[in-house]
């Protein structure tokens, strides 16, 4: 399996996944075009992608939503509740999903878990790729971190996991009181501290990528956060690559096929001045 995000932050959310020749992409936080572009910059076309998942309805994961579905016929997976949210994706292309329910997609298999945040049905997603039994775990916004995400997300070749903010940085800035509440809450965002507990929870033997998401450009900067994160997945036998996901631009790729002793290849793109 290989993975890229295609940017993340309160601007806007996409994670693209492949493998064996099948594409999945998990949140359009970003129109028709500048998806295409994004896409275009790691050399995909968005006619290859099989199937959209959304993790929930809020506009910086799923504004192009509703448009990319029409213009290019992709059936979109996601929680009852977060499907009625999106009214413009067509009847016939919709697919809920239920939380604890394995999904199988085209070369992946889709694991819903429903978390605190403060949307209609959020989830967060570990997805198996089928040819090669690689697994990724992705949670974007998670205001707490409950049990079935620790379930769920255990034994994970890649965690996909928010660090949005420095709690000090949250406290001393320009939000008002109600919003730093709002954030800092348990259906908010996880700060660096907590997801980086999280992911030294979840460092198993099989981990071999961290990916930061949804860091805030206000309240955290990726030196931050890879930092909090590399300090407590120090603690553990985890010594892989911690990236922030940049907002502006695709990630590194990472190879996560399961072949035994080997660390993930990376690649680094080319950065877009979108």
């Amino acid at each position: 399996m290989r993975a890229w995000t295609l940017g993340s932050g309160s601007s806007g959310n996409a994670l693209l996944l492949e493998s064996g020749g099948h594409r999945l992409l998990v949140d359009c936080g970003f129109g028709p075009r500048a998806l295409a572009t994004r896409l275009k910059a790691i050399g995909v076309v968005p006619e290859s992608i099989s199937a959209l998942v959304i993790t929930h309805e809020h506009v910086d994961h799923a504004q192009g939503a509703e448009r990319a579905q029409h213009k290019w016929r992709w059936p979109v997976y996601a929680s009852a509740a977060t499907l009625d949210a999106l009214p413009g994706i067509t009847a016939r292309w919709r697919r809920p999903v239920r939380a604890g329910v394995a999904e199988p997609l085209d070369g992946f298999t889709l694991e819903p878990v429903l978390i605190p945040h403060d949307a209609a049905g959020p989830f967060a997603y570990a997805i198996t790729a089928t040819a090669s039994g690689a697994r990724v775990a992705v949670a974007h916004d998670l205001g707490a971190v409950p049990d079935p995400i620790r379930r769920a997300f255990q034994a994970c070749d890649a965690l996909c996991l928010e660090a949005n903010h420095d709690v000090e940085l949250l406290r001393n800035g320009p939000y008002p009181w109600p919003l730093q509440q709002r954030i800092g809450g348990g259906r908010g965002h996880l700060s660096n501290a907590q997801g980086g507990a999280l992911a030294a929870e979840l460092a198993s033997p099989a981990l071999r990528a961290v990916v930061l998401l949804h860091l805030s450009e206000t309240n955290n900067t990726p030196v931050l956060a890879e930092r909090d994160v590399a300090a407590r997945l120090g603690r553990t036998r985890y010594r892989g690559p911690i990236l922030a996901a940049p907002r502006r631009a695709p990630t590194p790729v990472f190879d996560l096929d399961r072949v035994p002793g080997r660390r993930p290849a990376v690649s680094v793109q080319l950065s877009l001045g979108v």
